[in-house]
């Protein structure tokens, strides 16, 4: 059985993914899969990123269930509802829907809790960890990295259980932290915020200067039940009426309300808790559990995760920010979060003139923690590299290239993804951006470093834009990447080639496109989509 630092020493492996969120988790099981031995650490208790830790249901494309994803992750949602049926008291109708949704939300058609994501990756990575190929570190966080020229040769980090400083050296090494935290440390090439209009052309780039500071917001989501019957209200938090009378000032109203932005519009948009009320209910929003699923007799409280315009953070920058900084904005975000809780269950106005709902209750179970709020905070938007290639708005939004059902082609194609460029309000005061786009392919050139040789970026710090990092950050998209760089670092070490090689010969790169759709990765989208 492989072992960790703090019962044999410094370790050695072909490929170290940093990071077991959806990029790092897809990463470490193509690697292994061609191979490679396999490190993955992750500073969670769990793996899977936005699936589990940061408790967010898929955020998906309207073809998902057709195509427009990688077996791997098709496979992943397939035991996702395996896990129900096998586990929970579905009804007949529920069991034996193909296409079962448990919770019945309407943000994605695969609305799961974030323990049976958790149970499920853990399921998946069962062999690969039996046979020793993949070894998961938990609770390791990155904290120096350990270059010689244009290489990284190992990364130290702390193991947060024992309190041991294990340095992992390493083949390839992977960044798929939630940050791109080895950037820095590595002394990698990066961007960080907001491009220029000069620099990129692009129509919603800033039309002045680049802003580092330019970040969109992040959440700290919560699992929340509903006792039509019970008493569960919190106690009042301590920065509840700070956020009680907070209102930005692209906000139609106070943020703890009914009425938001709508992200599109920019208008104006009113909201209730549940749709049974007369308008959209942002209940059923992001809904995990839904009694309507379950045998009669058996339904448990419904549950939702709320991560709602009302409790997106955008008050202060944590990237490239001093500890202290980000650690306040951290605690911020939960007593944002915490308020909006107390807002519902005490003073939200309700259609039959009263208010407040002290049913909704607080649901540790289903997110791994003592206070029913996700493990880590989610997290939009990344560093990113400075790549051979960068996607920019000009390649993908629909305004720029009319009359096309989806975006050009790259040569380099490594994948898909379709999503709308989606930028949530930003640090430094900026509101929604939320446009069309086509759906697009993944460009290899994205993945390489413009200096660095031997490491790859696997999740949302490739070489995209402020702009495009809003189409390219979901979860199918970045499982994608996740998966095309684990095949690629694996792929590399197997041919003693660096990657900017493959991609920058032509028969070398037809090799590696065969490899990936003979794993399963599509590399275009169909001649026709369905409307």
């Amino acid at each position: 059985m492989a072992r960790s630092k703090s019962e044999s020493g410094d370790a050695a492996c072909d490929v170290l993914v940093v990071g077991g969120g959806v990029g790092g988790c897809a990463a470490a099981m193509a690697a292994a899969r061609l191979g490679a031995r396999v490190i993955l650490t992750e500073p969670a208790a769990w793996i899977g990123g936005q699936l589990s830790t940061q408790a967010v249901p898929p955020d998906e494309h309207p073809w998902i269930e057709e195509f427009g994803c990688t077996g791997s992750y098709r496979a992943f949602r397939e035991a996702v509802r395996a896990y129900y049926r096998a586990n929970r008291p579905l009804n007949a109708q529920a069991r034996n829907d193909s296409r079962l949704n448990p919770g019945k939300g309407w943000v994605s058609r695969l609305c799961h809790e974030p323990r049976v994501a958790s149970a499920v990756l853990e399921k998946m990575f069962a062999a690969f960890e039996a046979d020793g190929s993949i070894q998961v570190l938990r609770r390791h966080r990155p904290l120096r990295a350990h270059e010689h020229g244009d290489r990284v040769e190992a990364v130290t980090f702390l193991d947060e259980e024992y309190g041991f400083e294990p340095a992992i050296g390493a083949s390839m090494v992977l960044d798929a932290t939630e940050t791109g935290d080895l950037l820095p440390l590595a002394q990698v090439e990066y961007v960080v915020g907001a491009e220029s209009q000069d620099d990129t052309g692009e129509p919603h780039a800033l039309p002045g200067p680049a802003n580092p500071k330019d970040v969109q917001g992040f959440t700290w989501c919560f699992a929340m039940g509903w006792d039509p019957k019970g008493e569960h209200v919190i106690r009042k938090p301590s920065q509840y009426e700070r956020w009680k009378a907070y209102r930005p000032s692209f906000w139609p109203g106070p943020l703890l309300g009914w009425t938001t932005q709508d992200p599109v519009t920019l208008e104006p948009r009113t909201w209730t808790l549940f749709s049974s009320e007369g308008t959209p209910g942002l209940f059923e929003y992001r809904r995990i559990v839904c009694k309507d699923v379950f045998e009669p007799g058996s339904a448990p409280n419904e549950v939702t995760i709320v991560n709602w315009p009302q409790n997106d953070y955008f008050e202060s920058n944590i990237l490239d920010e001093p500890p202290d900084v980000a650690d306040k904005a951290f605690e911020e975000s939960r007593q944002l979060s915490l308020s909006l809780l107390y807002w519902l269950q005490t003073e939200a106005p309700r259609p039959d003139g009263g208010a407040g709902y002290p049913g909704l209750f607080l649901c540790p179970e289903t997110v791994g923690t003592d206070d029913g709020f996700a493990l880590a905070p989610y997290i939009r938007e990344s560093r990113r590299i400075r790549a051979e290639f960068t996607v920019r708005e000009q390649h993908v939004a629909a305004d720029c290239n009319p009359g096309k059902s989806v975006a050009d082609p790259f040569f380099d194609s490594v994948g898909i993804g379709s999503y709308r460029i989606d930028l949530h309000p930003s640090a430094a005061g900026r509101g929604y951006v939320d446009i069309a786009s086509l759906p697009f392919q993944i460009p290899l050139g994205a993945l390489i470093p413009v200096r660095i040789r031997n490491l790859l970026p696997a999740c949302k710090n490739i070489g995209v834009t402020h702009v495009t990092n809003g189409c390219y950050r979901l979860h199918p998209v970045e499982w994608n990447i996740g998966e095309a760089a684990g095949l690629l670092a694996a792929h590399a070490l197997r041919l003693g080639e660096e990657p900017r090689a493959i991609r920058s010969d032509e028969m070398r790169l037809l090799d590696f496109q065969r490899l990936l759709v003979a794993n399963g990765v599509p590399l275009a989208w169909p001649a026709t989509l369905p409307a």
